[in-house]
């Protein structure tokens, strides 16, 4: 018999104990997410399901200006944030939030990539484009690139391409 056979062994079953090393990261990890989230748009904040003191302490630091002071505000978020029953969620809609960001970008290069097109292009880009979205006013499209044609001539200010490019996102997005 060994000396170390009175210690029981280690079964998979004995809780597991995290490390100061794994409570730092992950300690760390919450003040980051806290400080993407501070960085948000007001609109896009208004998705993720925070409330109460973190709420505050979010707004808060929205609004700081002086670097230390925002600092310490930041790890207070990210002490909030260790504190939050519902950072599953909060994590969540903040991965929700970032995937909504990105599929605008690319409808945004989308719809400049087809202006560009429609106006170098012509009768063949128009035709393509109303191939593929039959549901759009033909007519209404094609008054919007001669108007924009001719702006660039004139070198006058883009306002009729500024409209086709709402007018084409309007129908990329419906």
């Amino acid at each position: 018999m060994s000396q170390f056979d009175d210690f029981p062994d280690r079964d998979d079953e004995e809780e597991y104990i995290p490390s100061k090393t794994d409570i730092k990261k992950e300690m760390a990890a919450l003040q980051d997410l806290g400080t993407k989230i501070v960085e948000l748009s007001d609109k896009f904040i208004a998705r993720i399901p925070i409330e109460g003191e973190l709420a505050d302490a979010i707004h808060q630091a929205r609004g700081m200006k002086h670097r230390e002071g925002r600092r310490r505000q930041l790890q207070f978020i990210g002490k909030l944030m260790r504190k939050a029953e519902n950072i599953e969620e909060i994590k969540t809609a903040y991965e929700r939030v970032i995937s909504i960001g990105q599929e605008h970008t690319k409808i945004q290069h989308q719809t400049e990539h087809r202006r560009d097109r429609l106006l170098e292009d012509g009768n063949e880009a128009l035709q393509t484009f109303v191939a593929e979205y039959p549901h759009c006013e033909v007519q209404y499209l094609r008054q919007l690139i001669r108007n924009s044609q001719k702006e660039q001539s004139q070198q006058k200010a883009p306002t009729s391409a500024r409209k086709l490019f709402r007018y084409i996102r309007d129908i990329i997005e419906a």
